[in-house]
């Protein structure tokens, strides 16, 4: 395990980079605030500096500096993250040197310190340790983390000696040609040792028309102080990917996914297809269910064992029981319980609780109810603000009538109560037990226990 303990006694730190607006991205939103597999991207970097067990975290923090401070206090909450989290403001966009220099209060506390971009979504924790054990091991001021792209385009090069020695970083835009052919490319996490940082801060000089100071640029200055610059390759070329564009944002996505579904995989789920297939990254899916082409399960979605879901389904924020089947429908914020049907094109909303044994056929909507064991809504049906208990029949085409044009009101049906085709529920109102209500009924008074109710008007024909 990574000690919280260096040399000098002091601490281990890690510093996030979150200042940035992302020109590039053609949005209001800031970029580490972007959603990746259901999370804003900054999600998988604090996540990933608390598992490597630092005394404390800064973020520094610029663009719409409120924004990402609130999504950050929402991260640590829902992590359950313990360790001390202190916030910078970087007052003007000076790159991130700058970045990396107002942070120097911060980074005083400790001996070393782990930098990371909140734009890299994908790094894992296997290199992030691995980064900082390097460091460790080999006793340099700076070790980076590296990968080798067939396609490098876009990043900082990695300059060697022909012993294999760090020399520097050069940015694609100052590279010449022949630094231009290296493909290994700095990925943006750091392990510095925070003397040498400091150094090496002092004297970046700024560059290009914003006058920006680069981080990258400390790296040759403390290697001239006779500073020692060591890299750990990764081994997984992919998990260095940035995110600065829509493009590389859908590729992250991609790649993500990828991960979220070889998870479910190898704990016992089938996905048919995993190229039509969505999951983010807070989905559980239990054993033995299988996952149909086309279908899609948003953030913290639930799924219970031997289920059958898809194809064409959404599924958002819902919690679904073992031996569920869910077909060509959409469920958002509710709860369906064991051995439930629903769909085909059914559409349960938020507040609902469907089952157990519970059918909910086509075309048939649910919102804000409760709906009991075995009890069936076949098809074509609006079910809103309702109670219905177990064993219930709800006929093709009937409708709960919860809305008076001010407010909502209550529909109850009591158990093995029989609702024909076509009968409208005027609410607020009470169907007791064992009551039936004749097809094409509309129903205004309650309905007493055992009792028919027939509400239409007689018919007349007329030559």
């Amino acid at each position: 395990m990574i000690s919280n303990n260096h040399k000098g006694g002091r601490s281990l730190g890690v510093l996030i980079l979150a200042a940035g607006e992302g020109t590039r991205m053609e949005s209001t939103i800031p970029k580490v605030l972007h959603p990746v597999g259901g999370r804003p991207m900054i999600f998988y970097t604090m996540r990933l500096a608390n598992a490597l067990k630092p005394s404390a975290i800064g973020v520094v923090i610029g663009y719409e500096a409120d924004k990402v401070k609130a999504s950050v206090t929402q991260i640590v909450r829902d992590c359950g993250i313990s360790r001390p989290i202190h916030y910078i403001l970087q007052k003007k966009p000076l790159g991130s040197g700058n970045a990396v220099l107002e942070a120097v209060p911060f980074l005083k506390k400790f001996k070393t310190v782990v930098v990371l971009c909140g734009d890299t979504p994908l790094l894992t924790f296997e290199s992030g340790y691995a980064l900082v054990q390097s460091h460790e091991e080999q006793k340099g001021q700076v070790t980076l983390l590296t990968a080798k792209l067939s396609n490098p385009k876009g990043y900082g090069r990695i300059v060697r000696s022909p012993l294999g020695e760090v020399l520097k970083i050069v940015e694609e835009s100052v590279a010449s040609s022949k630094e231009l052919s290296i493909n290994e490319i700095n990925s943006g996490a750091y392990c510095f040792e925070v003397e040498a940082l400091q150094v090496g801060l002092k004297e970046i000089g700024a560059k290009g028309p914003k006058k920006e100071h680069f981080l990258t640029d400390a790296m040759e200055l403390i290697r001239n102080k006779g500073g020692k610059i060591n890299a750990y390759m990764s081994q997984n070329p992919e998990e260095v990917l940035g995110v600065n564009s829509r493009i590389q944002l859908s590729h992250a996505e991609r790649i993500l996914n990828r991960r979220m579904l070889d998870r479910l995989m190898l704990s016992g789920v089938t996905i048919l297809d995993p190229a039509s297939t969505h999951v983010d990254a807070d989905v559980e899916v239990g054993q033995d269910t299988t996952i149909h082409p086309s279908t899609i399960l948003r953030g913290k979605t639930i799924i219970g064992k031997h289920c059958q879901v898809g194809p064409f389904c959404f599924v958002e924020n819902a919690q679904v029981g073992n031996d569920c089947e869910i077909r060509m429908s959409q469920l958002t914020e509710c709860r369906i319980l064991e051995k439930c049907n629903i769909g085909p094109f059914a559409h349960i909303r938020p507040e609902s609780v469907i089952g157990p044994r519970v059918r909910i056929g086509n075309f048939t909507e649910v919102k804000a109810s409760r709906i009991g064991f075995g009890t069936k809504v076949n098809h074509l049906s609006y079910i809103g603000d309702a109670e219905i208990h177990e064993d219930v029949n709800i006929g093709a085409g009937t409708i709960t009538c919860n809305y008076d044009g001010k407010a909502k009101h209550k529909t109850t049906i009591a158990a093995k109560a029989f609702v024909g085709s076509n009968v409208n529920l005027i609410a607020p109102v009470k169907i007791g037990r064992g009551a039936k209500i004749a097809a094409g009924s509309t129903v205004t008074e309650d309905v007493p226990d055992d009792a028919l109710a027939i509400a239409r008007a007689r018919q007349v024909i007329k030559k």
